[in-house]
């Protein structure tokens, strides 16, 4: 898609997870359908998430880091590389001045944000979960706008979040509301996903949950696992042990696809992942990341199962028995099933891009 060289620049800042870097392809998908110019800052972790942007997305890779981990070395340095980010975005402004700059959170953000915040750039920051992160908290009353993906949001005080729900990907919305169906005789497809990096307690007890299910319905299982390499080889070997028909990667390209065969998801929740989840509209078993900032995992787990669209397992608590129960009682009763994907549905914010975009045009203005 060919862009005009004088039209407006958006500059996306995303951190290095899935979670900051889903939405922020989402919308980058729809400012170029729109004509914009878009950039993508990003770090060395959040690259390894960019390939799937659209061509016409610059990247740029930035200096940034936290003094949250990487002990007293890291803790001394950090100050240097941020302070260094920052002189680099502000550079980067004069010679291109964006219209308008975004940020997802992740402390790779922080070099744009401040560059925006010191050069007076339009700007606004966008909040995935139902508890505002270390970096958008200390921005949200610096920014022209708080989109909020997860509703409600625990904001700072005397800040007015806008929700817009999380914007999914294009290949998620091929699939928005793809018809379900529900468990039956015929074969039954479980997707597990435990974020963009995996989750080893899900590796460590999903297995385990799955082979102790009915024979019968293990003959019929074809389960996705996405698992830490590290994990891999004795989740695919437990898997084997128990009879049980299973793929398992360290990361699916092709999730939307699997979400949209499956009768059951089992995740954890993220924001990112939630959204997915509703867009097509499937019953899941959640189970929050425990050490998550805030324990903003449960937050946002909490909306899907008031609606009654997942049931909530948390990791201080999980065990194969309760969840092999669960499972089994999802995928024996149809109309329970069904129900779920229903409820998943109702939540369902396909057009957040489009609240999204709404809002940076505005305060681009």
């Amino acid at each position: 898609m060919s862009v005009a060289a004088d039209a407006p620049l958006a500059l996306i800042a995303a951190g290095g997870t899935g979670g900051h870097m889903f939405p922020a392809q989402a919308l980058a998908e729809l400012l170029l359908a729109e004509g914009w110019r878009v950039r993508l800052s990003i770090d060395d972790r959040g690259a390894r998430y960019a390939g799937g942007f659209p061509e016409g997305v610059e990247r740029s890779i930035v200096r940034s880091a936290t003094t949250a981990r990487g002990g007293l070395a890291g803790k001394l340095t950090a100050p240097v590389k941020i302070a260094a980010g920052v002189l680099s975005a502000r550079a980067a402004f004069r010679r291109n001045r964006p219209a308008v700059v975004i940020g997802f959170g992740g402390y790779p953000t922080i070099p744009a944000m401040s560059a925006a915040l010191s050069m007076g750039v339009p700007r606004m920051i966008h909040e995935q979960n139902g508890v505002m992160g270390r970096v958008n908290r200390v921005f949200a009353p610096r920014v022209h706008r708080v989109a909020c993906g997860t509703w409600p949001t625990d904001l700072p005080h005397a800040i007015t979040g806008v929700h817009t729900g999380n914007p999914v990907r294009q290949a998620v919305l091929d699939h928005a509301a793809a018809p379900y169906a529900a468990p039956g005789d015929g074969p039954l497809h479980l997707l597990v996903i435990g974020g963009s990096q995996g989750a080893r307690v899900l590796s460590d007890v999903v297995p385990a949950a799955i082979a102790a299910l009915p024979g019968d319905m293990r003959a019929r299982l074809h389960v996705s696992h996405q698992a830490r390499p590290e994990d891999a080889d004795r989740v695919a070997a437990a898997y084997a042990e128990a009879g049980i028909g299973a793929e398992v990667q360290p990361f699916f390209t092709d999730v939307p696809e699997r979400l949209a065969r499956a009768q059951l998801v089992i995740s954890r929740s993220g924001a990112s992942s939630l959204a997915d989840i509703t867009v097509i509209g499937r019953p899941a078993i959640l189970i929050p990341y425990a050490a998550a900032a805030g324990d903003h995992q449960t937050a946002n787990a909490q909306a899907l199962a008031e609606v009654g669209a997942a049931l909530i397992h948390p990791e201080s608590v999980l065990d194969a028995p309760g969840l092999t129960r669960d499972i089994r009682a999802i995928l024996n009763d149809p109309a329970r099933a069904a129900q779920m994907a229903a409820a998943a549905l109702f939540l369902a914010r396909p057009d957040a891009a489009r609240r999204l975009y709404d809002l940076v045009t505005e305060i681009a203005r």
